[in-house]
C-alpha cells in the first residue's frame, strides 16, 4: 500500500463534496495502482457503501475497474486502464504502425480524421512531415499534439467532454462529423473479437461510427494485444474497413483468420 501524502483536494473540502471527493479518490488510485475500499473510507472520512458508490461511478466513467477490497487503474483483458496507462502501453507497435500508416495513407492536401485512440495520437505527432495537412478530431490530445504546427489545420469536434477519455463523446459530438467529408479517418479499438471491433464505452460508439460514416476511406491501426482484450459495445466489423494494419506479434492464426472473414490485413514489422 502507498504510503501517499494527503491529497490537496481534502483540503479544499474533498470530504464535504462528492465530485471533488471522486476526483481525489481517482487521482489516490492512478498514483498508487491499486487503493483498498477501507482505507480510502479512511482517508476521506466516508462510510464503506459511499467509497463503493464512488468506485461504481468512476467505473463507469472509465477511470478505473473494481476489484476485491479495493480499486485498481492497471489494465485487465476487460479494462483497458486509465488514460495515462494507455499513453505508455505498446509505445513501440503504436510508433510502428503509425509510420506505416503516414508512408501509406496520408497525402498533403488531405483532411485526415483521427480518432481518441492513443494509436491516432502517435499518428498525429508524425502528421507535419507531410503538411498541409487538416486535421479533424475529437481528442484533446491530439489537439494539443498539434496546436500551432506549420502547415496543420485543426479542426476540433465539439459535443460532451469525457474526461476519461479526455476527448468530446457521444450524439452532439456525432452530429459534428457528419457534417464534415473527411478523405481518411486513421482509427483504433479497444478489443477484436471474432473479427469485431468492441469499445468499452457506448458514447464511443457512437462518435466512432459517425467518423466513419464520413469518412472517405477508414483505416484501422490494430496492435497485436488488442485480439487478447475484451469489451463491451461492438463498434464495427474490421472486414468493412478499406485497411487494417496489424503489428508483427500478432499471431498468424489470428491474421489467416481475419483475412478469412473478408479484412484487408497488412502486417507491419516491429523495430
Amino acid at each position: 500500500m502507498s504510503d501517499a501524502m494527503p491529497d490537496p483536494y481534502l483540503a479544499a473540502g474533498a470530504r464535504t463534496s462528492p465530485e471533488m471527493r471522486r476526483e481525489a479518490v481517482r487521482r489516490r488510485v492512478a498514483e498508487s495502482g491499486f487503493v483498498r475500499v477501507d482505507v480510502l473510507a479512511g482517508e476521506f472520512g466516508v462510510s464503506i457503501m459511499t467509497v463503493h458508490r464512488d468506485l461504481d461511478e468512476l467505473e463507469e466513467r472509465g477511470f478505473l475497474r473494481k476489484v476485491r477490497g479495493g480499486a485498481t487503474s492497471a489494465p485487465t483483458a476487460t479494462f483497458h486502464g486509465d488514460l495515462p496507462h494507455r499513453m505508455q502501453a505498446e509505445q513501440a507497435e503504436k510508433q510502428a504502425l503509425a509510420a506505416a500508416a503516414l508512408a501509406d495513407e496520408v497525402y498533403a492536401g488531405q483532411v485526415v480524421a483521427l480518432d481518441d485512440s492513443t494509436t491516432a495520437l502517435a499518428l498525429a505527432r508524425l502528421l507535419p512531415e507531410k503538411a498541409p495537412l487538416t486535421v479533424v478530431t475529437h481528442f484533446l490530445p491530439v489537439v494539443r499534439a498539434l496546436a500551432g504546427r506549420a502547415g496543420v489545420e485543426v479542426i476540433g469536434l465539439g459535443g460532451r467532454y469525457d474526461p476519461a477519455y479526455d476527448s468530446f463523446l457521444g450524439q452532439a459530438t456525432a452530429e459534428a462529423a457528419a457534417d464534415l467529408r473527411t478523405d481518411l479517418l486513421v482509427m483504433s479499438t479497444t478489443a477484436v473479437t471474432d473479427g469485431v471491433c468492441y469499445i468499452q464505452s457506448q458514447d464511443t460508439v457512437i462518435t466512432r461510427r459517425a467518423l466513419i460514416a464520413s469518412a472517405a476511406r477508414t483505416v484501422a491501426l490494430v496492435d497485436h494485444t488488442k485480439f487478447a482484450k475484451r469489451a463491451l459495445h461492438r463498434l464495427v466489423e474490421l472486414s468493412t474497413l478499406d485497411r487494417v494494419l496489424v503489428d508483427s506479434a500478432t499471431p498468424s492464426a489470428v491474421v489467416s483468420g481475419l483475412r478469412a472473414r473478408g479484412a484487408r490485413i497488412d502486417i507491419v514489422a516491429l523495430p
